[in-house]
């Protein structure tokens, strides 16, 4: 199975489990009521253009399954944030981890799925994430 076949399974796995009731966090995974947020890969394992060649691959497959979506910006939801208002998880952690998010909506299960590059901490390995909620994008 090539890596995003992979990936694209363990999205699927997502979307097709029940939300926790409660916030938690381990290893590579953080979830909450309505979220899951996984750690696909990082750039520990793979080089920085291999993260983004990926997440492009990704996307790619997920724009022939759900509807082409073009890479919506994060700056708008962090100056938001920035002037109070209220974000809901996962996307305030998305916003402030990632500079792009690709969004699609899976109609089947009523879920987003959200895919990003988090890369703005250069302090951290830069890692590709994926979240599955059923919060609507702010």
């Amino acid at each position: 199975m090539d890596i995003v076949a992979k990936h694209l399974a363990a999205i699927d796995r997502l979307c097709a489990q029940e939300f926790p009731a409660e916030p938690s966090a381990s290893g590579r995974c953080a979830a909450g009521p309505g979220h899951f947020t996984v750690e696909l890969e990082t750039d520990q394992e793979l080089t920085a253009d291999d993260v983004d060649a990926l997440r492009q691959g990704l996307a790619e497959r997920l724009n022939d399954r759900l509807g082409e979506q073009l890479p919506w910006p994060q700056l708008t939801v962090r100056v938001r944030m920035e002037r109070g208002e209220e974000i809901p998880e996962p996307w305030a952690a998305l916003a402030d981890r990632t500079n792009a998010l690709n969004v699609w909506e899976a109609q089947d299960t009523g879920r987003w799925i959200a895919l990003g590059v988090a890369d703005r901490d250069e302090e951290d390995a830069i890692r590709l994430l994926v979240a599955v909620t059923d919060i609507d994008p702010p």
